[in-house]
């Protein structure tokens, strides 16, 4: 995938990018169907940020799957970035490499394409060939298993960063038809997902293939066949431009795919040709009359395109609608020997709390160079499609809420975080399109009574509240549960059984209303100044009062000096600026993703490291989470007036170390 030692200044574009709420002032701006648009587009930005990003099929369907398979696949080792690493000296793909096929030199990359025999005599191709004709591979079995999952949209990456069209390209003579498989792999599969009712996608990394000078084969000797430095990405700035902009063309034109989805990179591309991509392609859709939906991690923008986290996605709501690819394995994206996997059911989680943040979830399977899928991944699918089969009325065709979700569980908060399982504490949210009844989906089972502390009596009235049930295991059927009671603690609804009455996933709970559902009051949202104090020690934050930039933020015990006091300055999407009442400073996260620091002070410049969403735990407790790296303050655990503060990673664990309470002075 784009794990890459080149991805940092990427992910500090990308920690900006996520929004939410903490007050309950987040709001969701409609998004018109992409059939709402022009009927025409030049390679101009001014006429492709009038495409609409989100269709209507996208923002109901939250879920599709893609599939790691290529060229990659043969030597399973390691990771679908082999192609790269066998070059490089420093990597142990290299020495595996020398060890079991030979020196690169004699036994280069493209000998997985054209087949040659490794060290042991085993002849080593990826050349799949069809179930129909003997082989492992059945395109029509692949669609019926993503149906099966739950997906609405699936579909290849059609080529990865190695340079191999995994479809009869006229401008690569590297390709599926041409050499290894002789068999168009993209259309086949496209064919058989139609046949499902399912939404193509092709997704397409070749940008980081086509730069001069090919950062991704940087290691790989100069070649002197005009047709390997095709491959091996040896030309000039104009002729890869040009290379990237007439592979799109192809699959446009030979496919027309539903979602054209591309990894990172682009923004290094020359321009000309990503505006004259974005126009073709949409004015396809035009011809076609269809709606479809580009995704981008960078260089397309954001009013046309729709933004990808990689495994992850933001701590709270965000809009526009987002999506975020991630995968089965914790280990690679493509098949290895020893590859590891998440659970079902932090997968599930997972997708579960992205649809309540107002994104969707585009999951990898990595299946064996044969085109086989392992029975693992397989299992996998199946209980997600199980879950979603039964439970996708809180799921489908459903909006975001005011809020997110409650509960301790860290998710999201930045790209490259693992799937976690929640609780039965952990509720998420999403509403129906008429915003007439909420669904509260509880990730695990909270006993015989289900509190969901953000419908408490502080803060929405349910007087309109007609009916609450449980969903069943059959799909379209409930169990109807007694009238509930609410309180300033939350919501309290009546379950069946303190044991749940079936064995699933997680367990929603639908919320119907007479009329639209009522509207969620803020929390304590102060305008004026407040004390930002740890639920854990009573240590309050303190700035220092008149001190240099950059000095420590400390915690110190209650008292009436300015320097406890701090003002949220909202800077939209639900995040907040801390700024303190003497020296007018703004709290600063400091360090990255993997190294904890002091927190800092110093003059207000609204970057996103400055900003702040308060996640809302209940009883007036909150997380607050930064928006460059989505770490929480921590305040330690230290009873001693002037200790340091710092930030950690979420856990999902209940910390007080990490809870903070707003009080206005």
């Amino acid at each position: 995938m784009s794990s890459s030692p080149y991805e940092i200044s990427r992910r500090r574009l990308l920690g900006a990018a996520g929004a939410a709420t903490a007050f309950g002032l987040f709001r969701f701006a409609p998004q018109a169907s992409a059939t709402e648009g022009p009927q025409s587009y030049t390679a101009t930005w001014s006429s492709v940020y009038h495409h609409p990003a989100a269709p209507e099929w996208f923002q109901d369907g939250k879920f599709g799957i893609y599939s790691h398979w290529g060229v990659f696949s043969v030597p399973a080792y390691h990771n679908e970035w082999y192609p790269r690493r066998m070059y490089d000296s420093r990597e142990k793909d290299y020495a595996h490499h020398v060890a079991t096929y030979g020196d690169q030199s004699a036994w280069p990359y493209h000998n997985f394409i054209d087949g040659a025999r490794d060290k042991a005599g085993n002849f080593k191709q990826f050349a799949p060939s069809l179930a129909s004709q003997g082989g492992a591979w059945d395109p029509d079995a692949w669609a019926r298993l993503f149906k099966d999952a739950g997906a609405k949209f699936a579909g290849p990456v059609a080529e990865h960063h190695d340079g191999y069209s995994m479809w009869n390209s006229r401008c690569n003579p590297w390709n599926s038809v041409q050499r290894g498989p002789k068999l168009d792999l993209v259309g086949l599969q496209a064919q058989a997902i139609r046949g499902q009712g399912l939404k193509v996608l092709l997704s397409m990394h070749h940008a980081y293939h086509s730069r001069p000078n090919n950062p991704f084969y940087e290691f790989a000797p100069r070649q002197s066949d005009p047709t390997l430095r095709i491959l091996y990405g040896q030309l000039s700035e104009a002729e890869m431009a040009k290379l990237w902009y007439d592979k799109l063309a192809e699959v446009i034109d030979g496919y027309q795919p539903d979602m054209i989805w591309q990894d990172f990179y682009v923004s290094h591309l020359l321009l000309p040709e990503r505006l004259s991509f974005l126009a073709r392609y949409y004015n396809m859709a035009v011809a076609q009359n269809k709606d479809v939906a580009t995704v981008h991690k960078d260089g397309l923008g954001l009013q046309n395109s729709v933004f990808d986290y990689e495994r992850g996605g933001p701590p709270g709501l965000r809009s526009p609608f987002w999506l975020t690819d991630d995968s089965v394995s914790s280990s690679s994206w493509c098949y290895t020997e020893g590859i590891g996997y998440y659970s079902a059911r932090s997968i599930l989680h997972g997708l579960i709390d992205r649809v309540s943040k107002g994104g969707a979830t585009l999951l990898n399977i990595a299946p064996k160079a044969d085109g086989s899928i392992p029975t693992e991944q397989q299992t996998i699918l199946r209980d997600i499609g199980n879950w979603l089969r039964r439970f996708g009325e809180a799921f489908y065709a459903t909006r975001a809420w005011t809020c997110h979700g409650e509960g301790h569980t860290p998710m999201g908060g930045g790209t490259h975080i693992p799937p976690e399982a929640g609780t039965g504490r952990d509720i998420r949210f999403t509403r129906s399109k008429d915003n007439r009844v909420l669904y509260a989906t509880a990730l695990g089972w909270q006993g015989s009574t289900m509190t969901i502390k953000t419908l408490n009596s502080n803060r929405i009235n349910l007087g309109n509240l007609t009916r609450a049930q449980l969903l069943d295991i059959n799909a379209g059927t409930y169990i109807d549960l007694p009238a509930p009671t609410q309180d300033g603690a939350g919501l309290h609804l009546t379950m069946p059984s303190s044991q749940p009455p079936f064995d699933a996933l997680a367990y929603p709970v639908k919320l119907t209303f007479s009329g639209q559902i009522p509207t969620l009051d803020a929390p304590a949202a102060p305008t004026t100044w407040v004390k930002i104090t740890n639920a854990a020690t009573g240590k309050v934050l303190d700035s220092g009062g008149q001190v240099a930039a950059k000095t420590n933020i400390k915690q110190w015990h209650s008292n009436e000096s300015p320097n406890l006091q701090w003002q949220l300055i909202p800077v939209g999407d639900g995040y907040y600026g801390i700024m303190n009442r003497t020296n007018g400073m703004v709290i600063e996260i400091v360090g990255e993703q993997n190294k904890d620091a002091p927190l800092h002070q110093v003059p207000w410049d609204r970057n996103p490291r400055q900003q702040w969403l308060f996640n809302n735990i209940g009883e007036n407790r909150y997380q607050i989470i930064n928006r460059f790296l989505g770490k929480v303050i921590d305040g330690e655990g230290s009873t001693t007036s002037g200790s340091a503060v710092m930030t950690r990673k979420p856990d999902n664990l209940i910390n007080t170390n990490r809870e903070w309470t707003i009080t206005a002075i």
